[in-house]
């Protein structure tokens, strides 16, 4: 009896903590985030200047951290490796939401011709090589740090708790590494004590400056990794016939491909891309060598079709290379799970990033693409809803401006007051649900 009744006391506390706290207008939001954007501009272009590949992001956790733990919030390292994970508690009880930005960059030499452009470099297979935030991972550290500033000084306001995830290693396992940054700080806690209810993320990508699209249910497609190994035999180049021709086995795998992705899946259905990507075989013009290494990319948003696809390929592949007198090796590893937006979230959050963007600059039911995100592992474990922003540069027709991982992208600093607002504005309003 007297632990029931602890119980209906505690329920009670959080009921009237909840209720006496009175929304954030979003008039106090726009004055907040407009104190914090010199802040946030000048982190966004320190990190582009200093970029660093998945899971040695070291000096990017060490400024986010540092930030973080200047607010006041309880702050945790090295999840997942490099990952950093900021809890800020409410003066009252209540719910718990998460906000999610990644860190890492990519293996790109930038030609965006910016005055703060990156000349770093990393190590990557072995190699060294250019480094660049060719994806705007630059831009969602900043604003998730300007998000957390302007939430720590609405703390007394705030009833609930904001998870803040800065997450390494977007972009896929660097080689060697079992799982990429989301499932490898999922495996290691950063969405334990405390517990999100749910989680949301934002990507800025080529689209009208200010506006803001996402979908409910498959948004971002499932991403595979593709590895196909051919053996033959040796031979000369004037006599084939003597040898097995790998590289001709080779060109038969990628039309078969192709063929598979054209001829077997119902495009109508669902969006299907099976892209072969690179080659690798051979070191001298007359020589036909004994292997070729073959790797690509499959994208799909529907699981059985998926299954039913890669066993069709490899099936298909094997006689290929039997009909040569070759042998094959298929192989496959799943980068990304479909980012599925949790459709009651999704109709909810329309109103609130029209709020953050003003009405007319939201679709919430935008067509799905096939570029992947990681944020799809955190969805399997919370609901959760991944958005775009539109940060193409003025006056340049989205269509037309450089995509993300290109050298030349260069995402609209314009767009950095709106990410930090949608922040802001998705993590109060979610605390203020009833």
């Amino acid at each position: 009896m007297r632990r029931l009744f602890a119980a209906s006391a505690l329920a009670l506390l959080l009921a009237a903590g909840a209720a006496n706290a009175q929304p954030v207008d979003a008039a106090s939001v726009d004055a907040a985030v407009r104190r914090v954007m010199p802040e946030v501009t000048a982190w966004r272009r320190d990190f582009h200047q200093h970029p660093e590949l998945g899971f040695a992001e070291t000096r990017s956790a060490a400024v986010i951290a540092e930030h973080l733990r200047s607010l006041g919030l309880e702050v945790r390292t090295g999840v997942g490796k490099t990952g950093v994970v900021g809890i800020l508690r409410g003066a009252q009880p209540g719910r718990v939401v998460a906000l999610r930005a990644d860190m890492d960059a990519l293996p790109v030499q930038e030609a965006t011709g910016l005055d703060f452009a990156s000349t770093a470099t990393g190590t990557y297979m072995g190699n060294t090589v250019p480094v660049a935030h060719a994806c705007g991972h630059d831009m969602h550290m900043a604003m998730l740090m300007g998000a957390a500033e302007v939430l720590a000084g609405m703390k007394d306001r705030i009833a609930g708790t904001v998870v803040f995830v800065f997450q390494p290693a977007e972009e896929g396992a660097p080689p060697g590494e079992p799982k990429g940054g989301a499932a490898l700080m999922i495996a290691e806690g950063a969405l334990n004590d405390p517990k999100p209810e749910a989680i949301f993320g934002l990507h800025v990508v080529p689209g009208r400056p200010g506006s803001v699209f996402y979908r409910p249910e498959g948004f971002m497609a499932a991403s595979d990794r593709v590895d196909i190994s051919l053996k033959g035999k040796q031979t000369h180049g004037a006599w084939p016939w003597r040898g097995v021709d790998v590289i001709a086995v080779a060109g038969q795998v990628i039309e078969t491909v192709n063929t598979l992705t054209a001829r077997t899946v119902d495009p109508t259905t669902t969006p299907t891309v099976f892209t072969i990507a690179t080659i690798n075989a051979g070191v001298r013009y007359n020589i036909i060598p004994d292997s070729a290494t073959l790797s690509g990319t499959l994208r799909t948003f529907d699981t059985a079709q998926r299954d039913a696809l890669v066993a069709r390929a490899e099936t298909a592949i094997d006689h290929v290379a039997a009909a040569y007198g070759a042998t094959a090796e298929f192989g496959v590893k799943q980068n990304a799970a479909l980012v599925f937006n949790d459709p009651g979230l999704s109709t909810w959050l329309a109103p609130v990033l029209a709020e953050a963007a003003g009405e007319g600059n939201v679709n919430p039911a935008t067509p799905p693409t096939t570029v992947a995100e990681d944020f799809s592992y955190f969805q399997q474990v919370i609901p959760g809803v991944f958005y775009h922003l539109g940060a193409s540069p003025d006056g340049v027709d989205p269509a037309a401006s450089s995509p993300n991982h290109s050298p030349e992208f260069s995402p609209n600093e314009k767009v950095l007051p709106l990410g930090v607002k949608t922040h802001v504005l998705t993590a109060l309003r979610f605390l203020d649900r009833s």
